[in-house]
């Protein structure tokens, strides 16, 4: 009971957050919108609506900054900036604008690590960077707020900027565990006490770079996937290796393999992050569909949440070829499965990690090698 108890508050954590924000600058624009235009408040009120959004935005830029200018202090390299859905990432030596959709992320700024060195990698002034760079803007926008009393409406705006830069630096910086995800605070401060989770962490930057140049997980080196013991996966960052096998598992063709991995991985107590367990039952349902396509299986695994989280993320393209097998296989609806791979097709153009793409297509030519078979 405690342990929900426990889960529910982190889960609740960041709305009960974002309502504070919100109750913070709604109070701001109480106070400064009869000052600003007495005879129109309600230009007032829409000014100020405006701007706490483009505070959210603003902020949400200055924060991955920081990231990228703490972690290029540290010895990392660039490897991609995305705010919302739109990623510039290096590709080939050149910059290229794609797009991503990740759900509950705002943005993110993925680095090249350096080697580690005896174990010890620079993590704390790059996981903090962005807490860094919203209190400096914090202050900022603060002082000329402050600055502008003869301008009320100009002040609120700015203090407004200054409330949302704040808060993020507290949100991200101060250690705590964030819906289901360890935020940049506790990773800065606990990376360094943790050689395990410190790999791990070094690890998945690999990852990702060499994902980021077209190399396929298959073809990563195996050190990198070694499955952590069930003790050791109760910590996010090293949980996040087990997900990672298990989809090297995948991309390998071995789908027994990877199923029955990524069943345990879903029935132990480890610090697997949401979004990595929905994706990880996608892969257990399209695995279900190729093999022995039981439809009281996929009827229970496919349940409310999985399904709305499915439809939240309806263009990542392992969701997408899901999806696909499910059109096919499942409902037998081969107009809708083409109509997924067209669509796929089409995200694949601007999806940023073609080697993903390639891998994924290999999933839906299994996919429909095995409906040829059934019609047979």
């Amino acid at each position: 009971m405690k342990k929900n108890k426990n889960t529910s508050l982190k889960k609740y954590l960041p709305m009960a957050f974002f309502a504070m924000i919100g109750a913070v600058c709604g109070v701001l624009m109480v106070k400064y919108i009869n000052r600003a235009v007495p005879e129109r408040p309600l230009i007032s009120l829409v000014i100020l609506f405006i701007a706490m959004y483009a505070a959210i935005l603003m902020q949400l830029i200055m924060h991955e900054f920081g990231h990228l200018v703490f972690g290029l202090i540290s010895g990392y390299k660039f490897g991609s900036f995305r705010i919302l859905s739109f990623m510039l990432i290096r590709d080939e030596g050149r910059l290229k604008l794609k797009r991503l959709t990740i759900a509950g992320t705002g943005g993110q700024c993925l680095m090249s690590p350096p080697d580690m060195v005896d174990g010890r990698l620079p993590v704390f002034l790059y996981n903090l960077g962005g807490s860094i760079m919203n209190i400096v803007f914090g202050c900022l926008f603060l002082a000329l707020s402050l600055a502008l009393p003869r301008y009320p409406i100009a002040a609120a705006v700015l203090m407004i900027f200054a409330v949302i830069g704040f808060a993020l630096a507290v949100m991200n910086g101060v250690p705590m565990h964030m819906g289901e995800v360890d935020n940049d605070g506790y990773n800065a401060f606990s990376l360094g006490k943790d050689p395990q989770a410190l790999r791990a962490f070094w690890v998945q930057m690999k990852v990702n770079q060499q994902t980021s140049l077209g190399v396929r997980l298959r073809d990563m080196p195996e050190e990198w996937f070694a499955l952590p013991s069930d003790d050791a996966m109760k910590n996010s960052m090293v949980a996040a290796i087990g997900v990672f096998a298990a989809n090297r598992l995948m991309d390998q063709s071995r789908y027994i393999d990877a199923d029955k991995l990524m069943e345990h991985l879903l029935t132990i107590d480890s610090g697997i992050v949401g979004i990595h367990r929905r994706l990880m039952i996608c892969d257990r349902i399209y695995i279900e569909l190729i093999h022995q396509n039981r439809p009281a299986v996929i009827e229970n695994m496919l349940d409310k949440e999985q399904g709305k989280f499915m439809k939240t993320m309806k263009t990542f393209p392992s969701v997408m070829r899901t999806e696909y097998a499910l059109a096919l296989l499942g409902d037998k609806d081969t107009v809708k499965a083409e109509s997924l791979k067209a669509m796929f097709e089409k995200i694949a153009v601007s999806y940023p990690y073609q080697s993903d793409i390639h891998s994924e297509r290999v999933l839906m030519d299994v996919a429909a090698l095995k409906a040829e078979t059934c019609d047979e």
